[in-house]
């Protein structure tokens, strides 16, 4: 497969995902696998999209992460938590009236510090869609991730949705657990008692580039 057909086959897999969880957008940028690049065409590009959005928390990587691309991408990110308020920058794009949320998305590196728990939210209750929109990503977790990690003959065009399902908890439930561990006391201050039995979760780690707010409203973002 060349990397035109890929990059068209990774696209209809994000929209497959978006219609199970209801997005009402899934927007993907023109930017080749391994060739995301912290440029100044690329941060007016991230810093355009914010303030046409408008959204209340940004969410991204951290920049300490494995991947070339999601370097680029958290410092992209981060860079525009100031600068999306900068008036003179992108003056051909207006400045929201309040300036967004930032915060990172969990990871599991340690260098050079773990990640903070600053809000978690329990994904038990969602845990099945969520899994059906990993099986969406065909290329992803049944081709690429199983052949970097030496599984080169996967094969699930026979295999039934619990059997998917088991698979996908079994190779990447692991990271949603890990998370719930990290987050057990923020989890329990959300939730109370409730907060011990949860076995998945979601954490985030607020950064102080973005809009200042206190604990309770950081928290309150990811809640229904």
């Amino acid at each position: 497969m060349d990397r035109k057909a890929l990059a068209e086959r990774r696209y209809a897999e994000t929209q497959a995902s978006a219609k199970i969880a209801g997005l009402a957008e899934y927007q993907v940028l023109n930017h080749h696998d391994c060739e995301v690049e912290n440029s100044l065409a690329a941060r007016e590009e991230v810093i355009r999209i914010i303030r046409k959005f408008q959204p209340d928390v940004v969410l991204s990587h951290r920049n300490c992460d494995y991947h070339a691309d999601h370097r680029a991408t958290a410092q992209l990110v981060m860079d525009a938590a100031y600068l999306v308020k900068v008036p003179l920058y992108c003056a051909d794009t207006p400045i929201p009236a309040r300036n967004p949320v930032f915060a990172y998305l969990y990871d599991r590196f340690r260098d050079p510090r773990p990640i903070r728990a600053d809000a978690a939210v329990e994904i038990d209750s969602v845990l099945e869609t969520k899994l059906r929109m990993m099986d969406c990503h065909v290329s992803q977790f049944y081709e690429w991730l199983p052949w970097d990690q030496g599984c080169r003959n996967l094969d699930t065009s026979a295999m039934s949705w619990e059997q998917k399902k088991a698979w996908l908890y079994e190779n990447w439930g692991c990271r949603f657990e890990a998370a719930a561990e990290l987050a057990r006391n923020t989890l329990c201050e959300i939730y109370g008692d409730a907060g011990r039995t949860v076995k998945c979760a979601e954490i985030f780690e607020f950064s102080e580039y973005g809009e200042p707010v206190s604990k309770e409203e950081f928290r309150n973002l990811f809640l229904c």
